[in-house]
């Protein structure tokens, strides 16, 4: 057996576990889970942290003013050190017709020392919520249908399984990312992918399972289950909130869910590769905890599972080497096979999964670029902050 045929059959081995054995990780029908009966609702408060939003603020915060909702519920918008206006223009909007919810617009100040920007704003948000049953938080580019909220809180209290109709102490939504420009379509649905690849959902929502995520931006959360595990303060410095969260309330004993969203919309746009490439580059490292060794074995992963794949088949079909051809083929066939169901999901033809390698191979940059980033000081920035790898706790 050749080296280059052993290499094709362990990138072929790598999707059969994948396919197979990953959770099912390329599904897209884990949605919002059955809802409760109708029952008196529990209040709720929406918590926007929100920097410099004013360009997508007028297409997102009047959803959430406009929710549909059977108890009682208001909005929080914290503005965190916007310089374009961010605040005043949310003010006009709460004041505007068709407000169902209140609003109120605060500023927690900047962030001490150990804080992000936003895990500083949601704190603040959270304590001004008070006593509320359930806090939505949610990010200041999403837009919601007017029934979301209802169906978040309902699917929260009605989880199928729960232990004397506890339900679940955390509902996620992926929102659905926009797709109208090239790299968008050719970037966004692979990101969701790979995001469900590291976190399968099914794992992630099993009870028992280590695995825990979320997607920060719709995330509804039980007041008492986020406060028993020691509140946001317990990841102020976490760069990828979402998924720490998670791991918080989950660990804290917390029932958690994870799906993709139907009614949950990101209203930003991406129209240019630059702003994609920041937009994964910037937490990619921290994603592999800063480690080296972790950064020398996902690269080592994406070249083994996506970009093999193409190219031994190509050089097996021109060497008449089907040895090293087949397998590599299979691989790519079942790669192409489970990307289909994002695409469509995205309502991308399924023709687009031939791409994925290209795609995988531009994520591999990006998360080489993001650790060269942090190497010179400038990883994890965003919007004129930039946050450096936390510090290890001494051994005890």
């Amino acid at each position: 057996m050749t080296v280059l045929t052993l290499i094709a059959c362990l990138s072929l081995l790598a999707w059969l576990w994948l396919t197979f054995c990953q959770g099912g990780f390329w599904r897209t029908d884990v949605r919002l889970p059955p809802r409760a009966a109708d029952s008196p609702r529990p209040s709720v408060a929406i918590v926007v942290p929100a920097r410099d939003e004013a360009e997508v603020l007028p297409l997102s915060l009047p959803s959430l003013l406009a929710q549909r909702y059977g108890g009682e519920a208001r909005v929080i918008l914290v503005d965190d050190g916007s310089t374009d206006g961010t605040g005043e223009l949310a003010r006009r909007l709460g004041s505007a017709p068709g407000a169902a919810l209140p609003l109120t617009v605060t500023s927690p100040g900047e962030p001490p020392a150990g804080w992000t920007g936003k895990l500083w704003a949601l704190r603040h948000g959270v304590e001004l919520a008070g006593d509320v049953e359930y806090l939505l938080l949610t990010d200041a580019d999403i837009a919601h249908e007017p029934d979301s909220l209802e169906n978040l809180v309902s699917s929260a209290e009605g989880a199928e399984g729960a232990d004397a109709g506890h339900g679940y102490d955390l509902v996620s939504q992926m929102a659905r990312l926009s797709v109208r420009t090239r790299w968008e379509q050719l970037i966004v649905p692979a990101f969701v992918y790979f995001f469900a690849q590291l976190y399968p959902f099914r794992w992630s929502n099993e009870p028992g399972s280590r695995t825990a995520a979320a997607a920060g931006g719709c995330t509804l959360v039980r007041r008492e289950a986020l406060a028993r595990a020691g509140g946001v303060a317990a990841i102020r410095g976490a760069v990828i909130d979402d998924v720490n969260l998670a791991r918080l309330v989950k660990r804290g004993g917390g029932r958690t869910w994870l799906g993709l969203a139907d009614s949950v919309d990101s209203v930003r746009p991406y129209p240019e590769l630059g702003q994609l490439w920041r937009m994964v580059s910037r937490s990619a490292y921290a994603q592999l905890r800063h480690n080296v060794f972790l950064l020398a074995g996902t690269v080592l992963g994406l070249t083994l599972v996506y970009l093999v794949p193409p190219v031994l088949t190509l050089v097996g079909a021109v060497t008449l080497a089907p040895p090293v051809a087949l397998p590599a083929l299979a691989a790519w066939a079942l790669m192409t096979f489970t990307y289909r169901p994002m695409l469509a999901y995205y309502g991308r033809p399924a023709r687009e999964a031939l791409l994925l390698p290209f795609t995988a191979g531009l994520y591999l940059l990006m998360t080489v670029d993001s650790a060269i980033q942090h190497w010179r000081g400038r990883g994890a920035a965003w919007k004129g902050r930039t946050y450096p790898a936390p510090e290890k706790e001494p051994a005890r």
